[in-house]
């Protein structure tokens, strides 16, 4: 039977968390690891939701690496293929390439109580590693909602992170359903083309216009001859978003005002106040999140544009039924419906110390130390774990403080030294949900009256991190070993190990002896041969 592969250090997935790992686990000099990652290209969302108009509603200089600042972002708000190309551009220039498993997706991932180590399974083969860093990412599964008759539906559906680009929409009857993120930026992209457009709304989001603009060559040029001034652009950008945190987690009652903003641009282009009723939100602004767009509302005024404001119900053959029993005849079927975020995928596949897989452990709620490491799950952490995501601001300052958290945890392995690992106290995991979940009560989040996708099947914000993004980069900075229960291999194991080790060695030690003596007898035997032939 073949030797299992082991690695120090495995992680899952290629996106943003998972390539942030790679490049800091480099800067800290651990070389043996790999990235595990199922698809055939880096980028994770940025990969997978490549629908029309997909861009980022977080400034370009904001949504990228602290480390790896890019001079020559094109717009002010990116495009998908601009953040595509710079994560590949990420990977080259740290040369993450040669670590990176491609077509490799962790079917199960189990801990070894005996050895202090995971055994992974992938699709391309197995190994073990003493440390998983999971950066599979909250936005990586779709989730698409179970409606009565749509297997029965003859046209095509997918949803938004999977489009069908080989079908041409143009001339076509398209039913949207949601009104998200990526709902707003499909249906001004595919209005102008469609026969006719109905878009299912369940509840309708709060819009803002999008300030985008190019960036221009001179811009750029300032960028990349003075670095500096890239740097203040991100500061003040990441400054400006830090000053509203207060509003959406202390003070939400205050947020009438940007009601009001975006209900006036609202009127500046839905007149009719039928359908300006129907997008109108009753929930306090930043409750959901605020999205961003100026061709939406356009868009939807067209005449070629049915609101429902009802969620798609059933449907019936050709025909998609509304909640409210209004009906239409569609060619085809897109759902913007959002991701498996409070129930990730993964869970389901890493069994921890007790046998039990994350998602059993977490069937109450997700919950984790400092938005990293589940108890019971020892040396494993979670790159946007639960409740670190952010309402208004980019997602990379919180990824860049956990990558901070794992560095440490690594360097607090070395400093115990042997086969060690760290295994979260559930009395320090209980201790800071309830810390978190007390400053989430007076939040917009949880104040503002809407059901949104921050909130888990109990009604429980596991998602969204109630402060601003220093006060995360302040808390995940060390590891408080006192939140850790420390395990140690038996006396046996490390013998067994060490036993291993010296094996190999002896086996290194003589197949050199062995490769020394044939060289020896070689030179020998040319030296003869030189004789023979000089007499």
């Amino acid at each position: 039977m073949a030797e299992r592969e082991h690695v120090r250090v495995a992680v899952v997935g290629s996106g943003f968390g998972g390539l942030g790992a790679a490049v800091r686990l480099r800067r800290e000099g651990v070389t043996d690891f790999v990235v595990l990652e199922r698809a055939d290209s880096v980028g994770g969302t940025w990969r997978d939701n490549s629908y029309p108009g997909c861009a980022c509603d977080v400034p370009s200089h904001l949504y990228s690496f602290s480390f790896a600042p890019n001079p020559d972002w094109p717009r002010a708000f990116s495009g998908q293929e601009h953040i595509r190309a710079y994560l590949e551009h990420v990977t080259d220039v740290f040369g993450l390439r040669p670590h990176i498993r491609f077509n490799s997706e962790v079917e199960r991932m189990t801990w070894n109580g005996e050895r202090l180590c995971w055994d992974i399974e992938t699709s391309s083969g197995s190994l073990s590693a003493d440390f998983v860093v999971s950066a599979t990412g909250p936005l990586s599964d779709p989730k698409v909602p179970d409606i009565p008759g749509l297997d029965s539906f003859p046209g095509q559906v997918f949803h938004s992170a999977r489009w069908d680009h080989d079908y041409d929409l143009r001339g076509k009857r398209v039913a949207m359903v949601g009104t998200g993120a990526s709902a707003i930026q499909i249906v001004p992209a595919v209005q102008p083309d469609v026969e006719r457009l109905t878009l299912f709304q369940r509840t309708p989001p709060w819009v803002m216009p999008r300030v985008d603009r190019a960036i221009s060559g001179v811009e750029r040029s300032l960028h990349r001859a003075l670095p500096f001034t890239a740097q203040l652009r991100r500061g003040l950008l990441w400054g400006i978003r830090e000053l509203q945190v207060q509003a959406f987690t202390k003070h939400p009652n205050e947020l009438g005002f940007v009601e009001q903003l975006a209900k006036r641009n609202m009127a500046r282009s839905i007149k009719d106040p039928a359908l300006r009723a129907k997008l109108t939100p009753d929930y306090r602004i930043g409750c959901k999140r605020i999205l961003l767009s100026s061709t939406y509302y356009p868009a939807l005024a067209r005449p070629n544009v049915d609101v429902v404001a009802s969620g798609l119900s059933e449907v019936r053959g050709s025909t998609v039924v509304a909640a409210d029993g209004s009906e239409a005849e569609v060619d085809a079927i897109i759902f913007g419906t959002g991701f498996h975020v409070t129930d990730m995928p993964i869970a389901e596949r890493v069994v921890g110390a007790e046998g039990k897989t994350l998602a059993e452990a977490w069937k109450g709620g997700m919950e984790a130390l400092r938005g990293a490491s589940a108890a019971g799950f020892p040396n494993w952490v979670t790159i946007i774990g639960p409740n670190t995501g952010l309402g208004n601001s980019s997602m990379i300052l919180i990824i860049e403080s956990q990558l901070n958290y794992m560095a440490d945890f690594l360097r607090q392995l070395n400093v115990l030294g042997g086969r060690v690992a760290l295994d979260a106290r559930p009395s320090a995991v209980a201790a800071w949900n309830r810390r978190v979940q007390e400053r989430m009560k007076r939040t917009v989040w949880n104040t503002g009256g809407c059901t949104s996708w921050y909130l888990d099947a109990t009604g429980r914000n596991a998602t969204i991190w109630p402060g601003t993004t220093s006060e995360f980069r302040r808390v995940t900075r060390r590891v408080d070993l006192t939140e850790y229960a420390v395990l140690r291999a038996t006396a046996e194991e490390d013998a067994k190990e060490d036993a291993e080790e010296d094996a190999k060695e002896d086996v290194k030690e003589d197949v050199k002896e062995d490769a020394e003596e044939d060289a020896k007898e070689d030179v020998k035997e040319d030296v003869k041969e030189d004789a023979e032939v000089t007499a």
